[in-house]
């Protein structure tokens, strides 16, 4: 079984246990569940360098990135650094998130929030909403088109944005993008975690002009960026560089302020 499946299965398991402790009616009721969103994709077009954010404590090829991390403190300091959104990961696991961390980060700053997580049931775009996020994501790789369809489409209908991350043009021919507003490429291999640049490059010309273009995963230098941009991506989504620094936010600022496009 691959890592990816094997994590779609736990997620299965632990959603089915979360609802037997909070009903999608009691997630609705959540005082957060009624707020007005921000969009996730207008701010990625309408921000210098389009720069998604994220608060990642570990993943599965890297044990330790920044295990102790405070999540309000990480939104305090990307928001201060003039990001445009921020990536909050969720699953504990694998990735030693929690839902917890977005709701501390919702708090602590106005930034548009990305619930990052493996999504494949609708339970899991409530407990988004309640919790403070903005935007969910999405991957291809795990979903059926008609599952990424009703996802999305829930989404929308409740306030959230979509991310539809992919990995090769095989999965953005199969995915349909009605409900999507932003389109990520992963430039990792979820078969070995070797990143390249060329996966972005390469399905750049192939995604719709009329959705917001994001890469991800191995973006660490301007060079990459200015690259990146080139060939026509909006924003770039970057974690694992500024979490690998004492104080992410600080990294970020510095980040931004010596980049010139």
């Amino acid at each position: 079984m691959s890592i990816l499946a094997q994590i779609v299965a736990d997620q299965r398991k632990e959603i089915a246990l979360k609802k037997e402790v909070i009903s999608e009616a009691q997630l609705t009721a959540m005082p957060l569940y009624n707020r007005e969103t921000f969009s996730f994709s207008k701010q990625i077009k309408n921000t210098p360098l389009g720069i998604v954010a994220e608060h990642k404590r570990r993943s599965p090829s890297k044990p330790q990135i920044r295990l102790q991390s405070r999540a309000a403190e990480v939104a305090q300091g990307y928001e201060k650094a003039g990001v445009a959104a921020m990536s909050v990961l969720t699953n504990n696991q694998y990735f030693g998130g929690s839902t917890e961390d977005l709701l501390l980060a919702r708090s602590a700053c106005k930034l548009p929030l990305l619930r990052k997580e493996f999504i494949v049931d609708t339970y899991q775009i409530h407990e988004a909403k309640a919790y403070g996020a903005d935007a969910i994501l999405l991957i291809a790789a795990c979903l059926q088109p008609d599952a990424i369809q009703s996802l999305a489409q829930k989404a929308n209908s409740i306030g959230l944005e979509v991310l539809l991350e992919i990995h090769n043009k095989e999965e953005l021919d199969k995915s349909p993008l009605d409900f999507v507003q932003v389109v990520g490429v992963n430039n990792r291999n979820l078969k070995d975690f070797s990143v390249s640049l060329e996966t972005s490059l390469s399905l750049a010309e192939h995604i719709p002009s009329d959705k917001v273009k994001i890469s991800e995963s191995g973006i660490s230098s301007h060079n990459a960026i200015k690259t990146l941009h080139d060939v026509g991506f909006d924003g770039f989504l970057m974690g694992e560089h500024f979490m690998l620094h004492e104080s992410p936010g600080e990294a970020a600022e510095h980040f931004i302020k010596t980049f010139a496009l």
